[in-house]
């Protein structure tokens, strides 16, 4: 069993929107491994990054991803920074990853720098946003399949972007 498509991107790139719309355009099932880790623990990431720390909530999340990666045959989204631990990195490879990428001006629009996103809360979450970013856009690049530049794209668009490059991908590998 492998996902159809992994989909990986910072906050704001539209991986909670696209994901399910893409997964019903191919008659497929969702996961979201986010919600995974909630259903597990039973709290939501922001009390786990409190209470734990983020060390503590990456090693559940890659957890979390080995599992949907090995169970899961529909569309699968990853938290925005799950590609950053490396045992998650490698077991991308040979998956098909769709990478939508965001501008800074736009993700920061859509993330609305709010505190349910525990990596954005704090002093200044502009800046944040851009040194994540900043720090993450090679990690996205190295395990993506394909990547969607979503900043002036609607959720439509980008899901048929996203169809026409899990074709092309179904046509080099037959």
């Amino acid at each position: 069993m492998t996902p159809r498509a992994v989909i990986i991107g910072p906050p704001g790139s539209g991986k909670s929107t696209v994901g399910p719309a893409l997964a019903a355009r191919l008659g497929l099932a969702f996961r979201d491994s986010d919600d995974d880790i909630v259903a597990s623990v039973g709290k939501p990431i922001t009390d786990i990054f409190a209470e734990e720390g983020e060390p503590a909530f990456r090693a559940l999340e890659e957890e979390m991803v080995a599992k949907a990666l090995a169970e899961h045959e529909g569309v699968l989204s990853l938290g925005g920074g799950a590609p950053i631990t490396p045992g998650t990195r490698e077991r991308l490879a040979g998956h098909t990853v769709v990478f939508l990428n965001v501008g800074m001006a736009a993700g920061v629009q859509r993330a609305g720098l709010s505190t349910a996103r525990p990596l954005l809360a704090g002093v200044n979450p502009r800046a944040t946003y851009k040194a994540l970013l900043d720090a993450r856009l090679p990690v996205y690049r190295e395990v993506a399949t394909f990547e969607i530049e979503t900043d002036h794209l609607t959720a439509d668009e980008v899901v048929e972007a996203a169809l026409i490059g899990l074709n092309e991908i179904s046509k080099d590998r037959a």
